[in-house]
């Protein structure tokens, strides 16, 4: 770890304000000109404007000066890392007018869960490090790994130890989600399958300190609500949060079930209901919205307007998986969000650093730029954190760092 100071002509915090930012309190954020960012040990010591930075404070401190403004890294906390191959000819097939729903028995997941069980772990390692080595070029300082492309009881686990291990060979802070529910295992039924989750799966994911929540996908190719309840039931026996993949072909109240049993967010909402909308304007449970999916698959829009209005926690994230998002840049989020959603550059870097942070369980160590927190920010090419979504194919990281170490350059 070591101390610095970091001098900036463009400065963006996200510090000071309530995790997770609701609605409106979005718009509050702000930037710094001529800001400064200091830490000792790897932790910030100060965030503000540079003028108001004492001799003590900065006594000691090796000044790195950046050329761009200056935000908090990215935390994704939606991917499907680690899988092993790509479906390129899938996206192909939908052009030609195939829908999710038509690739769906025997592709798309079941299709990813072949290529996992055919790789050896070293192969699927291999794999997804380069791929998490891009995410830092994109400024992608934390991230979601996931389950779900196993489909028996001994698969899953083998890929939630994959995800462990791949997060001790990258410099990322990390969480793992048991996605316990993602497609019903070819030879068993829903019923079974559900029952053989909340009975052997979950506690044996804990037991082994494999999971760091669990995840349900409701929808009518997949699982029910009553299935979330029960699962949920047996996270919650093991001291794990809740997430859900909500509403995202048609609408199936699996957002209202989410937040009646405090999930921790609800994720895609394409299709969530009117009542939906207003609870998730009042309850904790975040709102996830993967706006690259939404574009891929040509899907409806999540109400976005509507949800900000409700008060609702709004968080981007790139559902980076290789069938429906096979994108991992997070500014690339934010200008699909910007073009599909109307959301603005500062309201989108707060949905891109603290409310995913808070939705991952880390907001007391990263998601803002703010004394006590890990010195994890990251550097732009320009003084305007506005060119982000203003330029959609461009990478506009400079510089990612990690604990006050720069990670990664161009």
């Amino acid at each position: 770890m070591t101390d610095g100071l970091l001098l900036t002509p463009a400065l963006v915090t996200c510090a000071g304000l309530h995790a997770p930012m609701r609605g409106p309190d979005l718009q509050r954020i702000e930037v710094v000109a001529d800001g400064a960012v200091a830490w000792r040990g790897g932790a910030i010591t100060y965030t503000g404007p540079a003028s108001a930075l004492g001799e003590r404070d900065r006594a000691g401190l090796t000044v790195h000066r950046a050329a761009g403004a200056v935000l908090p890294g990215f935390v994704d906390c939606h991917t499907h890392l680690p899988f092993f191959g790509w479906r390129a000819d899938e996206f192909e097939a939908r052009l030609a007018g195939k829908s999710y729903r038509d690739l769906h028995g025997g592709g798309g997941i079941y299709r990813s869960a072949r290529m996992l069980a055919g790789a050896s772990d070293e192969e699927v390692l291999d794999f997804c490090r380069p791929l998490a080595e891009e995410m830092l070029a994109h400024g992608t300082t934390s991230l979601e790994l996931k389950t779900g492309y196993g489909l028996s009881l001994e698969a899953e686990l083998r890929q939630a130890r994959v995800a462990r291990r791949l997060a001790e060979a990258i410099p990322q802070n990390t969480t793992v989600t048991l996605l316990a529910c993602h497609a019903i295992p070819e030879g068993r039924t829903r019923e079974q399958w559900v029952e053989d989750v909340c009975s052997e799966l979950i506690p044996a994911a804990a037991a082994e300190g494999l999971a760091d929540a669990v995840d349900v996908y409701v929808e009518d190719i997949a699982f029910t609500v009553d299935d979330l309840e029960k699962v949920a039931g047996a996270a919650r026996e093991h001291g794990l949060p809740v997430r859900c993949h909500t509403d995202q072909l048609g609408p199936s109240g699996a957002a209202e079930a989410a937040i009646a049993l405090g999930a921790r967010s609800a994720d895609h909402l394409n299709h969530v209901s009117k009542d939906g909308v207003r609870s998730l304007g009042v309850a904790e449970t975040a709102a996830v919205l993967l706006p690259v999916s939404t574009m891929f698959l040509r899907a409806q829009p999540p109400p976005v307007t509507d949800l900000l209005a409700a008060g609702a926690t709004v968080v981007l994230a790139t559902d980076f998986n290789p069938g429906t998002s096979p994108c991992l840049s997070m500014p690339e989020v934010l200008s699909v969000a910007a073009s599909l959603y109307r959301l603005p550059p500062l309201p989108s870097i707060a949905a891109a650093t603290l409310n995913p942070a808070w939705v991952l369980g880390l907001h007391d160590r990263v998601g803002s730029l703010e004394p006590g927190k890990q010195a994890d920010f990251v550097v732009l090419d320009s003084d305007d954190p506005a060119m982000i979504p203003y330029r959609p194919g461009h990478n506009p990281v400079a510089e990612t760092w990690i604990s006050g170490e720069r990670v990664s350059a161009r």
